[in-house]
């Protein structure tokens, strides 16, 4: 009998003992395809020598120091890389131990910023319905799933959705993609103007919406036009790229796609690819100076803010993303991956729509493809692939309530950068027999 508590109390789970690059494999022997990099946490999949060998080296000298007294070396190279290499602006590295941390961070910077700015009355929060944040109180309270958020619901602040930038889904058959991105944009203002122009400390967005919605990219313009209005009533943008961002998309940031700069940009999962736990805020260098000039002091802090090992491993990650120029892999294979899904699928009588970047893929699923019907909730379509997958040998990330929180079903694919043409294939395969189990029973 297991004495851990696991996410699902009603779930066996395999032991995973070890990994061979894009693969899992547990106790009996058994490969599992690693098609989702966990929650495209692995993207250097499992086992890479140098990372390890970075972290041994750095076990011999220096495990832990705590950032009230110190700072180390790695943490100190680490924000040299992140920063260098960063969108304009973003000049200084708040490291914490994982996404929902560097949202918090971010929320309580914005609120800081505002104060030490002698804007005390900015305290709303801004973010999209359909979003995810984190699951920490404040990073829940800023996401827009509804599932997440509804038993939480008298534990968090007020914040305030406006809609997401859905194309496949929100945008009306009569509307262009330049129409329909105003429209949105439109709502944005019209809600910062009904909430008062000078109240609204952030808005917080995904570039590449992750989880609750599967890979769904903003339209053309879209983020400008954010920017755009935050700067006219002053208010900072967060982005949030824990799930998006670290080479995902195909760019280190995926900020870069959309031609902007963020006053505060998240980043977790794929900043250590799983050999620790770390996560980091980018902060603007006019974030860091006002509070410089002010407290001189954040007010906030964990136990294992820039955590020595954590900051070494991350290092030798983006090290080797960056020496392997495996970007460029991202690119290529994220090309591949999209057009055998698209050869697999684009005609398959329940998938609805194919979208994302690089080796950041979604698959929407639909009962009625013409009218864009979901599946009915109670069908569970999305556990019983997760479920048949897994018995197939196929790590695949399927969510639900992909529309509303509620109804909607897709399948998130982020394999490692290191994935080749012939785990694609094998990956392919495996989904289109587990899609022909569930879909005809």
């Amino acid at each position: 009998m297991s004495h851990v508590f696991h996410r699902n109390l009603r779930s066996q789970y395999p032991t995973a003992v070890t990994g061979e690059g894009v693969y899992l494999i547990d106790s009996d022997g058994k490969y599992y395809l690693d098609a989702c990099g966990g929650a495209a946490v692995s993207c250097l999949g499992h086992s890479d020598p140098y990372v390890i060998e970075a972290l041994k080296s750095q076990a011999d000298k220096l495990c832990y120091a705590h950032s009230g007294f110190f700072s180390t070396e790695p943490m100190e190279a680490l924000a040299d890389f992140l920063t260098a290499r960063a969108p304009d602006g973003l000049d200084y590295a708040y490291f914490v131990s994982g996404g929902s941390e560097a949202v918090e961070a971010a929320l309580k910077l914005a609120r800081q910023y505002h104060i030490e700015n002698e804007a005390p009355q900015r305290c709303h929060i801004i973010a999209r319905q359909q979003s995810y944040h984190g699951n920490t109180l404040g990073a829940l309270a800023a996401g827009g799933n509804a599932w997440r958020r509804e038993s939480f619901s008298p534990l968090l602040i007020e914040t305030h959705h406006v809609s997401p930038c859905y194309a496949y889904r929100f945008q009306e058959e009569n509307e262009t993609t330049t129409q329909y991105c105003q429209r949105l944009l439109t709502e944005l203002e019209q809600k910062i103007i009904e909430i008062g122009e000078d109240k609204v400390m952030a808005f917080i967005a995904e570039p590449i919406v992750g989880a609750t919605m599967g890979a769904v990219p903003a339209v053309e313009h879209y983020f400008q036009g954010v920017r755009a209005i935050c700067d006219r009533y002053g208010i900072l943008l967060i982005l949030d790229e824990v799930m998006c961002g670290m080479g995902r998309s195909g760019e280190l940031f995926a900020a870069e796609y959309e031609q902007i700069s963020p006053d505060l940009l998240c980043i977790a999962k794929g900043l250590g690819a799983g050999y620790q736990p770390i996560g980091a805020t980018l902060v603007s260098d006019t974030i860091y100076r006002t509070i410089e000039k002010g407290s001189g002091f954040f007010q906030h802090g964990h136990t294992y803010i820039g955590h020595t090992m954590a900051c070494a491993a991350a290092l030798a990650v983006q090290k080797t993303i960056e020496e392997r120029q495996l970007l460029t892999q991202v690119h290529q294979q994220g090309q591949y991956l999209h057009q055998t899904l698209s050869q697999a699928f684009l005609t398959h009588p329940y998938v609805g729509d194919i979208r994302g970047r690089g080796l950041f893929m979604g698959i929407e699923l639909v009962a009625n493809k013409e009218l864009k019907l979901s599946f009915d909730p109670q069908l569970n379509i999305h556990a019983r692939i997760k479920k048949v997958a897994m018995e197939k040998g196929l790590m695949c990330y399927p969510m639900g309530g992909t529309v509303d929180g509620r109804v909607g079903d897709h399948i998130l694919l982020a394999p490692p950068f290191i994935v080749e043409d012939n785990h694609i294939d094998e990956m392919i395969q495996i989904l289109k027999d587990t899609l022909f189990q569930v879909l005809k029973e």
